[in-house]
């Protein structure tokens, strides 16, 4: 420990610390204008100088370590001088409209102006102009008001890692623009305007409508947007969310955000928000009371199970619903309506992805910390972008490059090209072939000793595709051998798997070669997770297979618990997943179906065969917040109450159980696990639910893993897995993986002019909810197929024409954007916009052992459009 004295008083910090860190220890507030939280100091600004005992002239606060012995002193005439000065050159030509700055009354220098300036500038020259660019949908640059701390540019280039934005020009000629000027060509995730501290970059979402005491109230929450499980705060006026802030000092993401974060919460306040429940009646949905829109579904659900039985009814589950919410469904269908059939969308992929890992290697695998992955020294990340499926996991993919690790991405690396050496790019669906040759090589080269008998005969069994094979299937030799010479070295790795894994055949034998590839290593394994919840819905039994807890339904014992608290009996018959309860309604076997917060029609592929299937239940009841593609074929519709509307807790992809508060009411639909315990009221049950924390202590009760789990005292250790609780130990075993033994075939997949099209993970749109935010579809307003220069050149089209792209089922409308990286002959389309989403024009199957998604029908033709 360091001892030295500021302004009298004795200060004791540890080594390293900057004089700046240590005055704030004891409270003493240096001011600063280029320094900001979690950014290396520059000490540019000079506002922070301070006179040190025995040199002869002033030194930046920010920038000098503190010695043994030193002393400062921090407000001497001189150094009070020296600010002045500083303050009254940043005034020359910086504009004085402080009464009408979108940045008056958190502008910093505002606060030292009038604490230091002063009373009048003595420079004559005329102030320096340049025009306000309005030119991006959701950012206003007026460079007339930069000081050009670079604090913008920092944070984007260290904190951020797009280098999207720098100093140009020279002298009094500087600006701060992106390289190519004009509009932002970035990510759009806002964090430049949490650093600036004037009014030189601003939103555009609030311009002139806002002023920081028009805050009512501030409410610390989590992200509802993908399952990172950001902390941010909601600064509330009425019932009217002004603004959405990072806090640098809590959370899973250190005060970041991403686009749909910082911008994307504006769809709660859609004029197309569901006011009230909807009946259908004479074929038409027509707005009913809320106690007939209960009293109509349990009269319904109980005739179809007294005719029918329990099994005829099924639930879907949403991870865009909370834990509470998502225990309620499981309780109402598997404890009230007497069936198993209980899924939710974590089927697509996370579900089905995490089972199979922990059935290699134990529960828990898969729930390590995202801040850990910056103090790794190499990353392999397979099946999708982390920077737009999960953007701030993707950012601490970047610090691993930034910090010297290394970063290997196998296929399109997207957000991470700058950071990776040598891309691993193939041809389409020959992603298997590349994890056999990489697993094997790094296995011989490691001269791996076995400790799971059970991965090591599997590994011994694997046939190994040869280095010529590979350079015919686009793979550089270059690449493949540098990518196994360095992860040989890595003494802390990280395996980064996402969807694209399983969603395009070869399921198993991916996650197999992944896992194994992370056991030789001796690494941490994530799995990318598309919604906030999507792990709750595992934890909270929505699945067939899955109790409460996450218990498998096989367990006697935790049936027996449950039993024993909800006062009745598990079924014992087996339930549907997703995929079967969609059948089960085409058959007619399925007669009934609860749909809460998701829109399968629109997320499962093969739009009309889901359609149908719905259309044919005796009995469909949806709750959510918008009337989406499923809500509008529903018998009864509740009005939901949205991700800022309510009270709850989420559980991300790490496991991480966090709280989410309410806002305020924007419209006037219920939490889910409200409507859905008036139902089970109507149908007898005799225990209330006064609020939400009623519901998780009876979760607390049931769980064995969430049972140290208080709801009010739900902070930071104690929402990390396991929660104090018990782990289910011993269900790591044996396992199948399908072709392990087969080396795939190349096939050419495109000819003819036609194309595989792939599904696009756009870092600007999410499903359903985000063509509904004003702010993301100012950025993305219309949907776009990706295709390689060459690709487009071949098919005759150029960049920003309109095109239709038409499958075996189904056609689908889009932009051509030339992208270089994706490979010739594939095409890919996101599934974000109504009636052009990826998935209403493919087709799919399910893999038979994962019993996840395999989207099939991806050969497609795309033609200019036909002109309205």
């Amino acid at each position: 420990m360091i001892k030295l004295t500021i302004d009298g008083i004795e200060v004791v910090a540890e080594r390293e610390t900057t004089i700046l860190e240590a005055a704030k220890q004891v409270g003493i507030e240096i001011p600063t204008l280029c320094t900001f939280k979690n950014l290396s100091p520059c000490g540019s600004c000079r506002m922070c100088l301070v006179e040190i005992e025995r040199l002869p002239r002033p030194q930046t606060a920010c920038t000098v370590k503190i010695t043994d012995g030193m002393v400062v002193k921090t407000n001497t005439d001189a150094i009070i001088r020296a600010r002045k000065a500083v303050l009254e050159f940043l005034l020359i030509n910086h504009p004085l409209d402080c009464p009408v700055c979108d940045k008056a009354g958190e502008c910093v220098l505002q606060d030292l102006s009038a604490k230091y300036g002063a009373a009048a500038g003595r420079f004559k020259e005329g102030k320096r102009t340049n025009p306000v660019s309005f030119e991006d949908p959701v950012i206003v640059r007026n460079m007339e008001k930069c000081i050009l701390c670079t604090r913008c540019v920092r944070t984007c280039d260290d904190m951020q890692g797009a280098f999207a934005i720098s100093v140009i020009n020279r002298g009094c000629h500087s600006v701060i623009e992106p390289f190519s000027g004009g509009r932002y060509d970035c990510e759009y995730c806002g964090n430049c305007l949490s650093a600036c501290p004037v009014g030189a970059i601003t939103s555009k979402l609030h311009r002139h409508t806002y002023r920081p005491w028009y805050i009512e109230r501030q409410v610390e929450t989590i992200c509802g947007h993908c399952g990172v499980g950001c902390t941010m705060t909601l600064q509330m006026r009425e019932n009217t969310i002004i603004r959405v802030v990072p806090d640098f000092d809590k959370g899973v993401n250190s005060g970041l955000l991403c686009v749909m974060g910082r911008f994307g919460y504006d769809y709660t306040e859609h004029e197309e928000r569901l006011r009230s429940p909807l009946i259908r009646k004479d074929g038409v949905l027509v707005p009913a009371s809320w106690e007939e829109a209960v009293e109509f579904t349990a009269w319904r659900l109980k005739e179809i199970i007294k005719k029918h039985g329990g099994a005829s009814v099924a639930g879907i589950a949403s991870g865009r619903c909370t834990n509470e919410d998502n225990y309620m469904l499981q309780k109402l269908i598997r404890y009230v309506l007497g069936s198993n059939n209980i899924d939710s969308t974590a089927r697509l992929f996370y579900g089905p992805a995490v089972s199979y890992l922990e059935r290699m290697f134990g529960q828990g695998i898969t729930s390590n910390l995202i801040p850990g992955i910056a103090n790794s020294d190499g990353v392999f990340v397979a099946g999708g972008d982390p920077t737009t499926i999960n953007p701030v996991l993707g950012i601490a993919v970047r610090s691993v490059w930034k910090n010297g690790g290394k970063v290997f991405v196998l296929g399109k690396s997207g957000g991470l090209r700058s950071n990776v050496k040598h891309e691993l790019n193939h041809t389409e669906g020959t992603e298997t072939l590349v994890l056999t040759w990489i697993l094997a090589n790094v296995y011989e080269k490691k001269n791996f000793s076995a400790e799971n008998f059970i991965i090591d005969k599997k590994l011994s069994a694997l046939k190994v595709p040869t280095l010529d094979t590979l350079v015919k299937a686009g793979v550089s030799p270059e690449a493949l051998k540098y990518t196994v010479d360095e992860l040989v070295l890595l003494k802390n790795p990280v395996v980064i798997i996402g969807p694209e894994v399983l969603l395009y055949g070869n399921g198993s034998k991916n996650l197999f070669l992944l896992g194994a590839l992370n056991y030789v290593l001796n690494g941490r394994l994530f799995v990318l997770m598309d919604e906030p919840n999507t792990q709750g819905c595992l934890d909270m039994g929505c699945a067939p297979d899955l109790l409460v807890g996450g218990r498998p339904i096989e367990l006697e014992s935790f049936g027996h618990k449950m039993e024993n608290m909800a006062g009745m009996k598990t079924p014992e018959s087996k339930g549907l997943n997703l995929f079967e309860m969609i059948d089960g309604a085409e058959s007619g076997s399925i007669k009934a179906m609860f749909v809460m917060g998701e829109n399968p029609v629109f997320t499962i592929p093969d739009k009309k065969k889901t359609e149908s299937a719905l259309q044919k239940l005796e009995f469909l009841a949806v709750s959510d917040i918008f009337l989406t593609e499923t809500a509008s074929l529903a018998d009864v519709v509740f009005p939901a109450a949205a991700w800022s509307e309510k009270d709850g807790t989420y559980t991300n992809l790490e496991r991480r159980l966090q709280r989410l508060r309410k806002g305020a009411m924007t419209s006037r639909g219920r939490a889910d696990w409200k409507i859905l315990a008036d139902i089970c009221k109507a149908f007898g049950m005799k225990k209330t639910y006064p609020d939400v924390k009623s519901v998780w202590e009876e979760i607390s009760k049931i769980s064995t893993v969430h049972t140290g789990v208080r709801y009010d005292s739900l902070t930071g250790r104690s929402g990390i897995w396991p929660y104090g609780g018990e782990p289910l130990r011993g269900i790591e075993g044996d396992f199948e993986v399908e072709g392990l033994e087969d080396i795939p075939v190349l096939s050419v997949l495109s000819q003819n002019g036609r194309v595989i099209l792939k599904e696009d993970r756009s870092l600007l749109h999410s499903s359903t909810l985000s063509r509904y935010s004003a702010a993301l579809m100012g950025i993305a307003p219309e949907p776009l197929v990706m295709i390689n220069p060459l690709t487009a050149q071949s098919l005759g089209l150029g960049n920003n024409e309109r095109v239709a792209l038409t499958s075996d089922k189904g056609t689908a409308e889009a932009v051509v954007r030339a992208d270089r990286g994706m490979p010739e002959g594939v095409a890919a389309l996101s599934n974000a916009f109504k009636d052009s989403g990826f998935r209403s024009i493919v087709g799919y199957t399910t893999d038979p052992i994962l019993k996840s998604l395999t989207i099939t029908d991806r050969v497609v033709t795309i033609e200019r459009a036909k002109e309205l």
